[in-house]
């Protein structure tokens, strides 16, 4: 398994109310979609959100969240989200807020 399986029971508890969810393997990880657009996720080191370029600097704000970097480029829009983060119920629902409010705002695909 590529990613913590208890990160992906916490993030799928955080998520489980809200009508649209749908899990996805991408990236090595696991990804938790609204309506087909991505909210956030687990992989091997931590978890990624989907915050959009107009909430980025907030989340970032966030202790445990860094700009998001797979191949050493900067993803607008997508942070990396620490193990100790994800360990967090009222950090890891703050970016979770931030992610929801970003896929909310696009269209279903």
């Amino acid at each position: 398994m590529a990613y913590d399986e208890g990160h992906a029971t916490l993030m799928r508890e955080d998520l489980a109310d809200i009508d649209g969810i749908t899990e996805k393997k991408m990236f090595g990880g696991l990804c938790f979609l609204h309506y087909s657009n991505m909210v956030c996720g687990v992989h091997k080191d931590g978890g990624m959100a989907r915050v959009g370029k107009p909430r980025e600097a907030e989340a970032l704000e966030i202790e445990g969240v860094d700009p998001l970097s797979f191949t050493g480029r900067k993803m607008g829009g997508m942070v990396d989200l620490s193990e100790d983060l994800l360990g967090d119920d009222t950090r890891r629902a703050q970016v979770i807020a931030l992610a929801l409010t970003n896929a909310q705002s696009l269209p279903p695909k």
